[in-house]
This record gives structure tokens, sequence and C-alpha cells, in this order.
């Protein structure tokens, strides 16, 4: 099977649940010219999905792929929300990816609740409890996209103040900060004369 390491997976400071859903979200046809859906690629689909389910050999079915390309579009739409409504709206698809699944509470040995899933797709099942544990941990807050239209790519915002912009400052905060610069500088040339 394929490897598949973002720099998110990388960073030791990004929890394997987040840096697995970065990867998932990731795997989205995203930034100009737009990069393929890597979950086209039984091998890349393999290797994005198996922290959702480790016992699985290969690539997913197709039918499955499609749903798991609709959970993932709608996280995709929670983070790119520009008002309270739109989230909502896209939480609300989000459980809606979520009609066919059950759920029962267990706990661990040592005392701390758990969810295990006892029907509906189980990679789909996956996804959504470790969504679900990421709000609860209060870290989904921390999955952002990449403030450079040009790009947007999910990255884990490791920030103390949770306000990083850019999924990498090097490659796109740059040449973000460059292209305003420009554009202030033309601007400013184009009012003098």
């Amino acid at each position: 099977m394929a490897t598949h390491e973002s720099p998110d997976t990388a960073d030791p400071r990004v929890p394997a649940p987040a840096a697995a859903i970065v990867d998932l979200l990731n795997s989205r046809p995203h930034a100009t010219p737009a990069l393929p859906d890597t979950l086209d690629d039984p091998g890349r689909a393999g290797a994005i999905l198996s922290p959702f389910d480790p016992t699985a050999q290969d690539a997913p079915a197709p039918g499955r792929l499609e749903r798991v390309r609709a959970v993932r579009d709608h996280l995709s739409a929670v983070l790119a929300a520009d008002t309270p409504e739109q989230t909502a709206q896209a939480w609300t698809m989000v459980a809606e990816q979520g009609n066919d699944l059950t759920f029962r509470q267990t706990f661990t040995p040592a005392g701390q609740p758990r969810l295990r899933q006892v029907s509906g797709d189980p990679i789909v099942g996956e996804i959504l409890r470790t969504v679900a544990d990421l709000v609860t941990a209060s870290t989904w807050s921390r999955l952002r996209i990449c403030g450079n239209e040009m790009c947007s790519r999910v990255f884990y915002d490791t920030t103390r103040s949770r306000t990083q912009r850019w999924h990498s400052y090097e490659m796109c905060g740059n040449r973000t900060n460059v292209a305003a610069y420009r554009a202030r500088a033309r601007g400013a040339r184009n009012s003098d004369e």
C-alpha cells in the first residue's frame, strides 16, 4: 500500500486523529490549478482511509467512496463557512451523513466514555466519531483552510493564539504578502500619476 504523509501528519504537535482528518480533507480537489481527487487512486485512498479502518486491505468499494466523499465535502463546507448560518447548515449536512449509523456508549477500563459503532458504514462512522472527538476536545477549531485562495489546503493550526492563516508561511504567506505589497505599490504609483 502506498504511504501518504502530509506536512501535518509529520508534525508531532498535531494529534493523530486531527492529522487523519486533515489528510482526508486534503484528498479533495483543491488549489489552482486543481489537484486531483486522491481518493481516485486506490493506493492513496487506502492510505488516507487506513486510520478510519485499519483492518481494510484494499481501497474501499466505489459506493463507500462516494459516501466518504460526501462526508468530506460537508466537513470542508463547515471549515469554509463564512457565517453562523452557513456553518449550521454544513453541520446539518454532516449529521445527515450519519443518519444510518448507530453507536453504543461503552467505557474503557480507566472509566473513560467511548462510543462504539454497532451498525452502519464503518469508515463513515469512524470519520464522524473522530470529528466528534475533535469537537469534544476543542481541537476541531484548529482545523483551517489556507488563507491563500490559490491553495485552500486544510491544515491544523499549531499556534498558541490559534491565528495561523496559511498552511505554510514560506509557501503561501510570503506569496500573499508579496502580492499585497505589489498591489499597494501599484496603487500608490497610479495615484501619483
